[in-house]
């Protein structure tokens, strides 16, 4: 399925935006034979210029990282099934609706020492989103716990140099018609059907 302009018309800050809520994505290398990929949290920076993550030592994407690679990250939003007889009008076709913002840069290794930093922040961002809970920290941990644990893991960055968000909403048929749809896709076929929904009607 590929999106026409009129799926990628939003503005650029709002893919960033929503990149950086949704935390998470599919990283892929490009490496000879299938692309290598992992599914990643991480951190995106407010200006969208930044990936921050770590990995497994053992995860294949950081033996090909002897050098800076090219790699993208495509976060997933909500989806969605959309059949012709929800427009109210013929000759439609089915569809399906969905959100996804597509990072692409160059992934690199961090030094070791930057480890600490970058999972305290990691867990800070998820952990205030769960508030009144008391907040975990790796402080909770003992040191040689989570001394283990760091040996296992790497930090990595990617320098995003180019965002593509699309956003396909059924902006391409009249606002009647896409409202329409809205109404059944919430009862339909898909993932987080309710903010799609929401999604189709304008609310962002």
């Amino acid at each position: 399925m590929h999106p026409n302009p009129a799926f990628r018309s939003e503005d650029q800050a709002l893919s960033v935006e929503f990149a950086r809520a949704r935390t998470f994505g599919v990283l892929a290398l490009s490496t000879e034979g299938a692309p290598l990929i992992s599914h990643v949290p991480f951190l995106l920076s407010e200006d969208g210029a930044v990936v921050e993550l770590h990995l497994v030592r053992s995860n294949p994407i950081v033996r090909a990282l002897t050098v800076p690679r090219a790699a993208k990250i495509a976060v997933a939003g909500p989806d969605g099934y959309v059949s012709p007889d929800w427009y109210g009008v013929e000759d439609q076709v089915p569809t399906w609706n969905y959100v996804a913002v597509h990072l692409t840069g160059k992934l690199e290794l961090r030094p070791h020492d930057e480890l600490r930093d970058l999972l305290d922040r990691q867990s800070a961002f998820y952990e205030q989103r769960l508030l009144p809970k008391p907040a975990w920290t790796t402080g909770k941990m003992t040191p040689d716990a989570l001394d283990r644990m760091m040996r296992m893991i790497v930090p990595c960055r990617m320098q995003v140099n180019d965002i593509q968000g699309t956003w396909k909403l059924n902006q391409n048929k009249p606002e009647t018609v896409r409202l329409a749809a809205a109404d059944q896709v919430a009862e339909g076929i898909g993932s987080e059907l309710s903010r799609l929904t929401a999604l189709m009607r304008g609310q962002r």
